[in-house]
């Protein structure tokens, strides 16, 4: 009988420490802050979520609160629907991707750059014919790309992408931009630009496995600071980057807040979901909507 209650006993037990261990570590799941903020004005709520456009699978199920910041809006806006693809104009994008038969990436770009890339891609060849079209801006992103999706990341799984399936069907999608107008941005860089951009591309490439690892970690602990020198680390390094900046994120960030501030001005609930790095530091969306006024909390 003694050995009997005993078992039971320790059953009772282990059951209560599992709950309690359970209990605790949803209680600081809900108290560690996220990448989400809520902004509210005297009429509407937005939620604001920074982006990771390639992740892994074992990133989800996301936090509750950010799951449940999405149940309770109407509308999901995106910076642009890529699931929308009819939108895009392929013409265009050709057009602004890839140089004319009669141009090469190799004139457009200095020796050391040039040398930097043929190294990346094993030397003269068919892979160096072939990416010789490529405009800089494009074959920095095709890079990039290639490089996480070699270590496992995969633009499918990305914040974005996950939302816009989970809203279609479900909820109104509206745009902050559109692809086309993305494309445009970055083919309209100056040659100078393009080449920096490409350039940093190249000397980051072996380490971006270990700088997305660590944009995670303070993406999933809220850590603005820390995802904040992550994402500007090149422009601390290289003053030139500042130009780069301003066109692919400030003047963006100003842009979108714009339209941010109109869904603020209705009734409606809105789901934001934007790229982290137009969300970070005192020029990032979050701080220009704080200096407007509204009341912006960190979830």
């Amino acid at each position: 009988m003694r050995k009997r209650f005993a078992r039971l006993l320790s059953i009772v037990l282990i059951a209560y420490f599992i709950h309690s261990f359970a209990y605790l570590r949803e209680a600081s799941a809900q108290d560690q802050k996220s990448f989400l903020w809520r902004v509210q004005s005297k009429t509407g709520n937005a939620y604001v979520l920074g982006s990771i456009h390639f992740l892994k699978k074992e990133m989800y199920p996301l936090p509750s609160k950010i799951e449940n910041g999405f149940g309770q809006s109407d509308i999901l806006v995106v910076e642009a629907n890529i699931n929308d693809v009819t939108k895009l104009n392929l013409q265009k994008l050709m057009e602004n991707a890839f140089y004319p038969e009669n141009d090469t990436l190799e004139r457009h770009v200095s020796t050391m750059t040039y040398e930097l890339i043929k190294k990346e891609l094993g030397g003269p060849g068919a892979s160096l014919q072939l990416v010789n079209r490529h405009r800089p801006w494009f074959l920095a992103m095709t890079l990039q790309a290639v490089e996480l999706m070699k270590l496992g990341f995969d633009p499918n799984q990305g914040i974005d992408k996950y939302f816009l399936s989970k809203a279609t069907g479900k909820k109104e999608i509206l745009e902050l931009e559109s692809i086309d107008e993305q494309i445009n941005l970055l083919s309209k860089l100056s040659d100078a630009d393009q080449e920096l951009f490409l350039l940093y591309t190249l000397m980051d490439l072996k380490a971006i496995g270990k700088e997305v690892d660590r944009l995670i970690k303070a993406w999933a602990s809220g850590d603005v600071k820390g995802m904040e020198s992550i994402l500007t680390k090149s422009l601390a390094e290289d003053r030139r980057m500042s130009s780069i900046y301003e066109k692919l994120v400030y003047e963006r960030n100003r842009k979108m807040v714009l339209k941010i501030e109109d869904f603020l001005r209705t009734e409606k609930t809105y789901f934001v979901v934007v790229g982290a790095a137009h969300l970070v530091g005192d020029r990032g969306i979050i701080e220009i909507l704080r200096g407007k006024g509204y009341v912006v909390e960190q979830l």
